[in-house]
């Protein structure tokens, strides 16, 4: 609710509310790789990430582009007086968390600087939100049959039929109703988004099973952390984005 109130009344306070969360994630994620002794460089990977994201509402990809660049430097340079005794683990958990968060992240910001961003944006979160209701009401009703036991056993590959159909009506409809494309636009987004969706999913789950843990924070009870509510959002975002450029501009 407060997305879509901050999308459709002065949209650059999405910003702030999507730099919160991010921010929130960032720290989830610093604890728990501090459980396994990886120090991360927090500090330049916030300010560098708020940065990227005001960059990319503001003025687009080669600022992003740049503030990406000496975030990374700040991140070499930030960690250094911690020794060299674990320096390239602490500096490569920065850089995968940078890329992971702020970069992801920024997508929004550029959907967002669109003319018609709000509704770019608001197409943007209906697919993974899509893929999730459609795999979890189908994988409850008829799942069997488990797609990555070692991964996330409670999947299935009924569950996944249902997020591909979800995600494909929820394609067709953003993109003729929202946003004026096609309908076979809708389809490509829509198996797009359910692919990128997955793989965020699955590849959230694959870092817990590494670090030894069952959820990434407790800030949202009964559901876990707020990485574990993103997850599929992060890496839709860049997908949604492009075919969204591709489509329409």
């Amino acid at each position: 609710a407060l997305a879509i109130v901050s999308l459709f009344t002065v949209k650059w306070t999405f910003l702030i509310f999507m730099a919160a969360v991010v921010g929130l994630g960032l720290w989830e994620l610093g604890r728990a790789l501090g459980e396994r002794e990886i120090r991360l460089p927090e500090p330049p990977i916030a300010v560098g990430g708020a940065l990227m994201l005001a960059l990319a509402y503001t003025n687009g990809t080669r600022p992003l582009v740049a503030a990406l660049a000496v975030t990374v430097i700040g991140v070499l340079a930030w960690r250094m007086p911690g020794g060299s005794a674990g320096y390239l683990r602490d500096i490569t958990a920065g850089l995968f968390a940078l890329a992971y968060l702020p970069l992801m992240a920024s997508f929004v910001g550029l959907m967002l600087a669109a003319p018609d961003g709000a509704r770019r944006v608001l197409a943007f979160i209906i697919l993974p939100v899509c893929s999730d209701v459609g795999g979890y009401a189908v994988g409850v009703l008829a799942g069997r049959h488990p797609m990555a036991p070692v991964i996330s056993p409670s999947k299935t590959w009924e569950g996944l039929a249902g997020s591909v159909a979800a995600c494909v009506v929820g394609g067709v409809l953003v993109l003729t109703l929202l946003l004026h494309g096609t309908w076979w636009q809708g389809i490509v987004l829509g198996l797009a988004a359910v692919a990128a969706a997955t793989l965020g999913d699955l590849s959230e789950s694959m870092i817990k099973r590494d670090l030894q843990i069952k959820d990434m924070g407790r800030v949202l009870p009964g559901h876990g952390g707020i990485l574990d509510r993103i997850d599929s959002l992060l890496i839709t975002a860049p997908v949604v984005w492009l075919l969204l450029t591709i489509f329409l501009n």
